[in-house]
Formats: structure tokens, sequence, C-alpha cells
């Protein structure tokens, strides 16, 4: 009996012994660029034996079984790597090393729109921001223009009550400050500043990099406040069919297609966007339609074209249709131009072509190039607006490395023809006589690195305005980082310049029954800019991955040209600021990744844009001192994600139309906070909706002056033309929708398909 009961225990504790003989150690360092991980996670796939790496990146993992197992290290922030090891009764330590790549989440994605040429994020002197489509898609919308209301720092401004014109504002300054760019090339500006951000199918974006500061030493004019680079997907990569379709509970309907294909050596990507929202809606019952009516197609189509030795050979063409219209809610397209039933009508028509082709000789030399037609017919009430812009932009670049020195030298010939039926475009004698502006250049460019923790970019551009004469653009930027790559400091400064045209870029000088005047011959903007940036990245104990970004930055105005909507409340009138403009702030965001899964981006912006006018200064017009944005994501199983995000605004100062005007002269704090949720099927198929607007945001509903009588019939002045204070009008107003500051479209629900083919 004795015998039979301890055999078993016998045979157990040998066997644990013999397990025991048979166990195996695995240690090692995990490293990225040579540099120790830590707090890496280390684990045998499988099982529950695994470790942490500690401060010099070294990990160790004892008593395992023989037998063949899977060894994975995973960080947030990394490319998760993993090896094959065996542990035999022989092995008593086995080593393993791993190197780590930085993943996207890094700061390390490919940008081009500091330098014009492709880098990672981490070396770019320029301080870049990538935003990627899973950025955009946690708040999904039918143009990049409402997209990029999340992005800290910018604010989509919707400029009027009625037409919905709207630009990009960065760090405060106005969308004319701002240079918009597909794949690299000058395509918004001018006449399509106002409508060029919507209809560019967001199905074909690879991402959106944006550059806050003066880039005119690269781009020229226009890209005073900064830029905004559209890329677009390669036709090699990109999915063979993606369908992205929405609609909302006010029956906006909007969809993005695209397609790829292989004609021979070349390869094509074909994007369609649609957007159709027909159903007139006034719930601030001021008898004008809440958001205009809008009927747009566009069409991408870029090609890729095999060529020998890598060399870049690639084209795109874009086309895109718009009937949108705003206005008394019983007005229809019979009542167009009429002064019957007040309407701003817009049909817009406008192609584009761009690419760039690298010579086939043995010097690294491009040639980039883009072709625009605008053309737009529009009524603001009885005022007609018909114009037409083509815009030609050629540009040859040579690149060189030289040593520490690396080179960029380019030549750049834009070509600039407008013409419309207003006064911009009249001679003296009342006859047409279109504007036409050369504008040749020369920039050079020397990114110097001095050594791996320091880097200099010094550039200088020359541009001949064809009306302006010579026009100088210098910058300078200056890089450390540290050997660990977990804290960069980045200095800029330049200087920019700008050549404004008011009837194409503000359209508040054609909506409303204000006079517009011009006291003189606009001269060209100029700015002087000072950037500083920090980044730091940091990994917890927890395997979370932080980053932080602090900005603060300073522009000085000389020649600001600025409507001035308070002189006179019947006129806007434009002049060359006698004075001065500052632009400064601090900008601070904050990126983290948990292993979870749980993702946030908050952001928030300080800043004081001011106008010292003859010594007197004043805060901006509809330019808040204080924003904020949040993008908050969570995996909840299963194949769902809830996506929050929103935006917080300070006051804002409004124009008013005189000391009479009843309504407030700034704004409230406001927000618009959205929330969605998302259910993946497989990998080819998601389906998503949720709330806009959840706390039903509008403005007041007087902000459009005597919105009762649009075409000021009641309206009486004296013989100075000066409005009159009556019994029927005891504010002395006038028809004016430009008091505006946020969207007049309240709560919305959404649902949305989305289906990706590979």
């Amino acid at each position: 009996m004795f015998v039979k009961k301890i055999c078993p225990l016998l045979w157990f504790l040998m066997s644990i012994g013999f397990g025991w003989a048979q166990s195996g150690q695995v240690k090692g360092v995990v490293s990225s660029d040579g540099i120790p991980v830590e707090f890496a996670n280390v684990q045998l796939l499988g099982t529950s034996w695994g470790a942490s790496t500690n401060d010099k990146g070294e990990y160790i993992i004892t008593q395992i079984p023989s037998g063949r197992y899977t060894l994975s290290v995973s960080m947030v922030g990394y490319v998760t790597s993993s090896k094959e090891i065996v542990i035999t009764d022989r092995t008593k330590l086995l080593e393993v090393n791993f190197p780590l790549n930085e993943s996207d989440a890094t700061l390390d994605e490919v940008v081009i729109s500091g330098t014009m040429k492709e880098m990672s994020r981490l070396e770019s002197p320029v301080p870049v921001e990538v935003y990627s489509p899973l950025f955009f898609k946690a708040n999904p919308t039918p143009s990049i223009f409402e997209s990029l209301q999340n992005v800290n720092g910018v604010r989509a401004q919707i400029n009027c009550n009625v037409c919905n014109t709207g630009d990009i504002h960065i760090n405060g300054l106005e969308g004319p400050y701002t240079m918009v760019l597909i794949d690299g090339m000058p395509i918004v500006s001018g006449l399509s500043t106002v409508y060029g951000l919507t209809g560019i199918p967001q199905s074909l974006i690879q991402r959106v990099e944006i550059v806050k500061g003066p880039a005119s030493t690269l781009y020229g004019s226009e890209a005073v406040g900064g830029l905004i680079n559209i890329i677009t997907k390669n036709p090699v990569s990109a999915p063979a069919v993606s369908v992205d379709a929405m609609s909302t509970s006010w029956g906006e309907y909007n969809a993005d297609i695209g397609v790829r294909w292989k004609l021979g050596k070349a390869h094509s990507l074909v994007g369609v966007n649609y957007f159709n929202y027909q159903n007139p809606i006034d719930n601030n019952q001021d008898g004008f339609t809440d958001v205009t009516l809008q009927h747009r197609i566009s069409v991408f189509n870029k090609w890729n074209f095999d060529r020998k030795a890598h060399r870049v050979f690639n084209m795109a063409v874009r086309y895109i249709g718009e009937d949108r219209w705003g206005g008394q809610v019983n007005w229809t397209p019979s009542f167009r131009g009429g002064n019957e039933r007040y309407g701003e009508s817009i049909y817009t028509n406008r192609w584009e072509w761009l690419g760039q082709y690298q010579l086939p000789i043995s010097t690294p030399v491009q040639f980039q190039y883009s072709a625009t037609h605008h053309h737009q017919n529009s009524y603001y009430g009885t005022t007609y607006y018909d114009a037409t812009q083509f815009i030609a932009f050629g540009q040859l670049t040579y690149s060189k490395k030289l040593k520490a020195h690396d080179l960029l030298i380019g030549t750049a010939l834009r070509y600039n023809y407008y013409d419309d039926n207003t006064p911009a475009t009249a001679a003296l004698d009342a006859t047409n006589r279109p504007s036409i502006q050369y504008l040749p250049g020369l920039f050079l460019q020397d990114e110097i690195s001095i050594n791996g923790q320091n880097k200099l970019l010094a550039g200088i551009r020359y541009d001949h305005n064809s009306i302006h004469g010579a026009i100088f653009s210098p910058r300078i930027n200056y890089k450390w980082n540290s050997v660990d790559k977990k804290n960069s400091i980045r200095l800029s400064a330049g200087n920019g310049y700008r050549v404004a045209n008011v009837f194409t870029e503000d359209h508040a000088a054609l909506t409303g029954a204000r006079e517009v005047v011009f006291k003189e011959d606009l001269k060209p903007e100029t700015s002087w800019n000072v950037n500083l940036n920090w980044v730091k990245k940091i990994y917890t104990p927890r395997n979370a991955f932080v980053t932080f970004d602090a900005t603060t930055f300073y522009t000085h105005f000389l020649n600001r040209i600025i409507p001035d909507y308070e002189t006179d409340p019947n006129k806007i009138i434009y002049t060359n600021l006698n004075g001065y403009a500052i632009s400064k702030g601090v900008s601070l965001s904050v990126d983290v990744s948990w292993p979870s899964g749980l993702k946030a981006i908050l952001g928030s912006t300080w800043m004081d844009v001011s106008i010292n006018r003859s010594g007197v200064t004043t805060q901006q017009l509809l330019t808040e001192r204080f924003s904020g944005v949040w993008n908050i994501g969570y995996p909840l199983g299963k194949g769902f994600t809830i996506d929050y995000t929103g935006n917080l605004y300070g006051p804002m100062r409004l124009p008013l139309l005189g000391p009479l005007d009843p309504r407030s002269e700034y704004s409230p704090w406001w927000s618009i906070q959205n929330i969605q949720i998302t259910k993946s099927f497989a990998k080819s198929w998601e389906i998503y909706g949720g709330v806009k607007n959840l706390l039903n945001y509008t403005p007041p509903a007087n902000s459009i002056a005597r919105a009762f009588d649009p075409f000021d019939k009641q309206v009486q002045f004296d013989a100075n033309g000066q409005v009159l204070a009556t019994l029927n009008n005891p504010h002395a107003l006038t028809f004016d929708p430009t008091y505006v500051f946020a969207p007049n479209q309240g709560i919305r629900f959404f649902i949305g398909m989305r289906f990706t083919l590979q």
C-alpha cells in the first residue's frame, strides 16, 4: 500500500526535476537606431512567460521548458517584431536582440512640405504636422474644409451666413494667407480660395501635411501664414476599390468612390466625389436657409508611368462642377438676380492639371507643373459677379548632396489671368481690362547636417512681380535633437509676402448692401515670422506612448490689407494698413496611445491677433483668443470603435453696423462636439454612424441684420448716404450677413458605409 502511494509522488517529483533540467532562458537587448528602448513588452506568444525591458533595453526570461516558441516584442510607437526560437535540453542561455522600427505614430512619417524633399518627419528641420485618413474618419465630413475643424490652431471659418463661403485660418490668419497644395502643387488660390477645398475625394487622400508659419521662400506668394498640402494616394499601392457613402438626418448625401487599375506599365487611380443637399431648413426662423443647398460632382484621375532608374513621372487632372444657393427659403432659380426674393446663387466650373516629371538625364532635375481654370457665375441678390481665372505654374528643381550639404536650387514661373465684371478689371474709360500677372522666381535652399544632433536649413527666394517689382523672401531653420531622439527643438525665422485680390478672396465685398471702397492701389503685404517648436516623446512604465508638442509663434505684418467694416457701416474700405499687425501665441498638443487601443489627441492654442492702426490697437475681427480641440478613440471589442471629437472657441470680435447695432460685439464661448460608433466586418466593410453637433449649438437668430428686408427697401439714407434711424429701423441697420462666427447647422444624425478591396 505504501509503495502504491509513494510511487506516484516520486514520479511527480521526478517529472518536475526533469522539467527543470530541460528549462532554458532567453535574454537580449531591444533598441531602435542603436538607442535602448525601455519598458518594451517581450512575450512568448501563447504562454505566460514574458518580461519588460529595463532602462538599458535589456530583458531576460528564465525557466522556459523545451519547445518551439514565437518571441514577440511590442511597444506603443514601434512596429511589433517577432522571431522564432527553439529551447532544447542543451539550451542554457539563448541571446536574441531586437532592433525595432518606429511606427507612424512616432513623428517618423515621410513628409515633403517643409523642404520640398522627401524625408522623415523626425529629421525635418521644419515642423510639419501630419494627419492620416484615420484622423479624418473619426469625424467624417463631405469636404476637407470641414475636416480640418479638429486640427489644433486651424479653424474653418464661415464668412457669410447666406452663401456659406469660408476659408482656413492658421494661427488666426485668414484663408488668403494659407497656401493649399495638392501633391505639392499650388492649386487652391485666388478665385478658388472660398470654394476650392470642396470636392476633393477623401477616399483618395493619403495624408494631409500642415506647415504653420511662412513658407514663401519655397512656395512664393500666399504662403504667408502657412500651407496645407493634400497628398493623394499612389496609383501603384492604392486599394483596388474604395467606397465611402454617408447621409445625414438633414438630407445630405455624400459619396466618395476610388478605383485603381493598370494599363500596360501605367497605373491609374480615379476618384469621384458626389454631394447633394436639397432640403431648405430654417430652424432659427429668420426666413433664410441655415445651410446653402448644394449639388456638386468632382472627378479626379491620377496616373503613374513606370520609368527606368526609378524616375518620377506622374500626372493628375480634376474637374469640379457645383451649383449652390442660399437665401430666403421661398427663393427659386426663377428669382435669380431679381429683387423680389433674396438669394445668393453660385455656379462653379473648374478644372485642374498637375504633375511632375524627372528629366531623363544623370542629374536629379525635376519639372513640376500645374494649371487651373476657374469660372464662377454668381448672383448675390441683385449683384452680378462673373469671374474667370486661369493660373499656369511651372517649376524646375535641381538637388545635389555635397558632404554635409544638401542643396536644392529651383526656378519657377507663375502666370495669372483674371477677369471679372467688377471695377477690379476695368480701366478708367470703363473698358474691360483683365489682370495679367507674371511671377518668375529663383530660390536656393541648403540643408546642412552639422552632426547627428544638429541641422541647419537656410534659404532665399527672389520673385519679380510684373506689377509690383522685386520681392525677396529669406528664411532660416535650426533643428536639434537629443541622442535618443526623444527630444527635439526647431527654431525658424523667415519672411513672407502676399499679393492680394480682394474680389476673389473676400466675398463680403459682394454680398449684402455695403459699398466697396478702395482708398489706394494695394501694395503687397509683407511679414516677418519667428517660431519655436519643442517636441518630447515619452514611453511610460505601462507602455503608453506620449508625444508633447509645444510651439510659440510671432508674426509682424507691414502693408497689411484689412477690410474696414467700422469706419462707415455702409461701406467696406480696403487699404494698406497705416501701422502694423501682429499675430502671436502659444500652441500646445499632446498625443497619447495606450496598449489597450485608447488614443487621445488634445490641443489648445492661445493667441493675440491685433491691429495697430495710427497708434490704436484693436483685436482683429473674427479671431478667437483661445481654441481647443480633441480627438479620442477607443476600441470597444468585437469590431466596434467609438470616437469622440470636438472643438472649443473663445469670444471673437464681430463686425457691427454702427453704434446702435443691438447685437453683441463679441461672440460667446462655443463648441461643436461629435460622437461616432464604427463596426468593422473582416477587413473590407465598415458601418458607422453617430451624432454631429451634440450640443446643438448655433449662432444667434439675429445674425443676419434685417433679414426681413434684404433689399433695404424700407431703409432711409441721408444726403451723405448714412442710414437714418427711423420708426421701422430704430437701430439704423442695413441688410448684412457678415456677422457670422459659427456654422448655423444644428444637431443631426448620420450613418455611412465604407468598403475597401485591396
